[in-house]
């Protein structure tokens, strides 16, 4: 009997786990509904010169939605991580409310960062290959020195240079926390883009913040210690 009380127990867990991710995940798609629908139009045009009607819209939308959206979601992770129980609507939507000043200004920071970096990877990828390299190489920092942002928000109770800052110390100053990132998010979104698309709205964004806020974990845990 204790066999079968185990297997039922696991297989609770593991539905339990399941349901955090699930419907996390698709709390965020839902809040990024907008800027999901403009990036699916950007697929349906053919001239290049109409790109600016969903560009523009989906660059302005991202500080006050995606950001928002996806520090609500670390934030959620961060509760799993430190085996704190919180999983539920009402939870998000406060972690939502909580950090939405901070995630908007530090999104309205980054997105004009990376506004600046798609503009010149765009001009140097037709020019120099050595430039786009470079930038290549910029964007992949850039990418997980945004998802560092994001697990530090979600973690400490600072203002917002300080958290761009220490972020950027933990990105330039943590290869293995560099490479966790980076390979589990690479993971993850090749495969969403390749034969798995239903992981976009039921786990992509709910599992690359709960591994990436666990490594970050890991490394504030050896900091502290």
């Amino acid at each position: 009997m204790k066999e079968v009380s185990d297997l039922i127990e696991g297989i609770y867990r593991i539905c339990e786990w399941i349901m955090r991710f699930s419907v996390t995940n698709m709390l965020w798609v839902v809040f990024n509904l907008p800027i999901a629908f403009l990036v699916l139009n950007l697929y349906f045009i053919e001239h290049t010169e109409y790109l600016m009607f969903s560009i523009i819209p989906l660059i302005i939308m991202l500080p006050f939605l995606y950001f928002p959206a996806t520090a609500a979601m670390f934030a959620s992770a961060r509760d799993w991580v430190m085996k704190e129980e919180n999983t539920s609507i009402r939870q998000y939507w406060s972690y939502y409310l909580e950090n939405y000043k901070k995630s908007m200004l530090g999104g309205l920071i980054l997105t004009g960062v990376w506004t600046v970096w798609g503009v010149d990877y765009y001009y140097f990828s037709q020019e120099n290959v050595v430039l786009t390299f470079i930038f290549l190489v910029m964007g992949v920092i850039l990418f997980v020195f945004t998802i560092n942002f994001f697990s530090m928000l979600s973690h400490y109770e600072m203002k917002l240079p300080k958290i761009m800052k220490n972020a950027l110390i933990i990105t330039l100053g943590c290869p293995i926390l560099f490479l966790t990132i980076l390979i589990s998010s690479g993971i993850l979104l090749y495969m969403s883009l390749n034969g798995f698309e239903f992981l976009f709205i039921f786990f992509t964004g709910s599992l690359i913040s709960y591994l990436s806020f666990s490594a970050f974990y890991r490394f504030y845990l050896k900091m502290t210690a």
